[in-house]
């Protein structure tokens, strides 16, 4: 049973999960960051210690969870003090487990599939968490523990893993961006990007109860060439977002044809 926790990074991930694991009981003893500001303003908030030298972690703790960028696990890895036998995950979603082999007898990766920001306050309830281990014996330890924070605990291997955060990065992480461009050109004709917001909210309400590709519209889908041309005539000014919108609509217009064509 996993009782208290060192969080190594106190970023965005490792503050979310941080202040959720202190919420459910689980003690969260120490923070470390590169940073001293940042690991004393999350240590504060979930009330543990901090420290920026990673050779000062806690010997005695039942977890360990790396949540720092994947490019910076391996120097963690390379510079913390540990027995060989203590519990050591890491949240990375692009990561292999087998990072951590060498590191410790006792190792797996716990790994929330969401978004997440520091300022913005996240219900781990439905979040996908997805766990994989070295032994079964570690898998139930990162299963019950993940059990506290959401209804969703999933046994994912590192190459589905390595999947879903591909997937995730086409579903967040770039129709993020297109938020940015969409505001963007608004803000070009001093339009508020308010008025979008009801629109994007129904576009992720409709995938719920309706196939992505069944909850497409648009003149994409429409194959609508007069349109088409008038908007790619309006951003030939922005050579990049003509760019996207030219793909983009390609690739809608690929995509409905060869699901047409398997509804035959």
């Amino acid at each position: 049973m996993i009782k208290n926790v060192v969080i190594i990074g106190a970023g965005n991930l490792a503050t979310q999960l941080a202040l959720s694991l202190h919420e459910k009981g689980i003690l969260v003893k120490q923070v470390y960051s590169r940073k001293t500001e940042a690991a004393s303003e999350l240590a504060r908030k979930v009330n543990a210690s901090f420290t920026n030298d990673l050779s000062q972690l806690l010997p005695e703790t039942d977890l360990y969870i790396i949540a720092v960028k994947d490019s910076a696990i391996q120097e963690v890895l390379e510079n913390i003090w540990l027995r060989d036998d203590q519990l050591i995950v890491h949240t990375a979603g692009s990561v292999p487990m087998n990072i951590l082999e060498g590191f410790s007898a006792n190792y797996g990766v716990f790994y929330p599939l969401q978004t997440f920001s520091k300022s913005r306050k996240i219900d781990f309830s439905d979040i996908p968490i997805c766990i994989e281990a070295n032994h079964p014996f570690n898998l139930l330890k990162l299963e019950k523990l993940g059990k506290m924070l959401s209804t969703s605990v999933n046994q994912i291997n590192s190459e589905e893993r390595k999947t879903l955060h591909l997937a995730a990065v086409f579903v967040n992480n770039f129709v993020n961006h297109l938020y940015a461009i969409g505001a963007d050109i608004l803000h070009d004709k001093k339009l508020d990007f308010d008025l979008l917001k009801p629109l994007i909210r129904e576009t992720a309400e409709k995938i719920v109860s309706l196939h992505p590709i069944d909850a497409q519209t648009g003149p994409a889908k429409r194959n609508d060439q007069d349109t088409i041309k008038t908007q790619l005539k309006m951003l030939q000014d922005r050579p990049e977002f003509q760019k996207i919108y030219s793909f983009a609509t390609e690739s809608i217009f690929r995509l409905q044809q060869k699901h047409d064509h398997d509804l035959l």
